[in-house]
């Protein structure tokens, strides 16, 4: 139906439109509330593939030709089918949700951004791991750049083409299709945790216990799913005056 009135009147009927429209359209809670659990399940593939195992020193090493201790946990199929699935999940969610509602769905850039640097991070991991896991002081292969495994640079690499790629940058994506300051502020507060994470021995737990990644986790974890909450909560008014 045409919007009558003056032109004044029109754009703000316009305007309010277009605000209920994309108010209609969000579901933040629901990837966030996603990615959270599984976030936590990590902690649980760290836990029960836990391994202590004792390899030969680098030759380089004070220790040399004495075993070094080496922690192995995680699984290598856990986060990429994980974070597959809560993409698809997320993808099937905005759709049914769309039609319900009678409105789009703005969420094709996030699923799309996702699944590629999912891609990206899970070439890069097995292009990194093809050989085997490095023994320690061996250099890390990075696309064919033999890093010093030791080097703040080649942590700080480790832990960009990991989850604050994965999770984070599609995050982002996803604050600027639905237009969220709240969601890019938790975006940027995610990719902080995941970039500059929290000093080794902090939380009192040894390295060599196996719940040594509980921190590590359960962080970030704990504030995607509180983003959840908020984001659901926030929903709730919209939902009472819809019906």
């Amino acid at each position: 139906m045409p919007l009558q009135g003056t032109p004044h009147e029109v754009l703000a009927g316009l305007g309010e439109l277009t605000r209920k429209v994309r108010a209609a359209q969000r579901g933040t809670w629901f990837p966030l509330l996603l990615l959270g659990v599984l976030m936590l399940g990590g902690i649980l593939v760290s836990r029960f593939t836990f391994q202590v195992l004792t390899v030969p020193c680098p030759a380089t090493a004070p220790a040399a030709g004495v075993g070094c201790t080496v922690v192995k946990q995680g699984s290598p199929l856990y986060w990429p089918i994980g974070i597959a699935l809560a993409y698809a999940a997320t993808a099937f969610f905005y759709i049914r949700r769309s039609r319900n509602r009678g409105v789009g769905t703005p969420v094709r850039p996030y699923i799309l951004t996702g699944i590629a640097l999912l891609g990206v991070v899970a070439a890069t991991s097995f292009w990194s791991t093809r050989h085997g896991i490095p023994r320690p002081g061996e250099p890390l292969d990075f696309w064919g750049l033999h890093l010093d495994p030791s080097s703040e640079m080649t942590r700080f690499l480790e832990r960009l083409v990991g989850n604050a790629t994965a999770v984070g940058l599609p995050l982002l994506v996803l604050s600027w299709v639905e237009r969220s300051r709240v969601l890019l502020l938790l975006t940027a507060v995610y990719v902080a945790i995941e970039l500059v994470p929290l000093p080794t021995g902090w939380s009192g737990i040894p390295f060599t216990s196996p719940w040594f990644f509980l921190p590590r986790y359960a962080v970030p974890g704990v504030l995607l799913l509180l983003g959840a909450l908020g984001f659901g909560l926030a929903e709730l008014p919209r939902r009472r005056n819809a019906s």
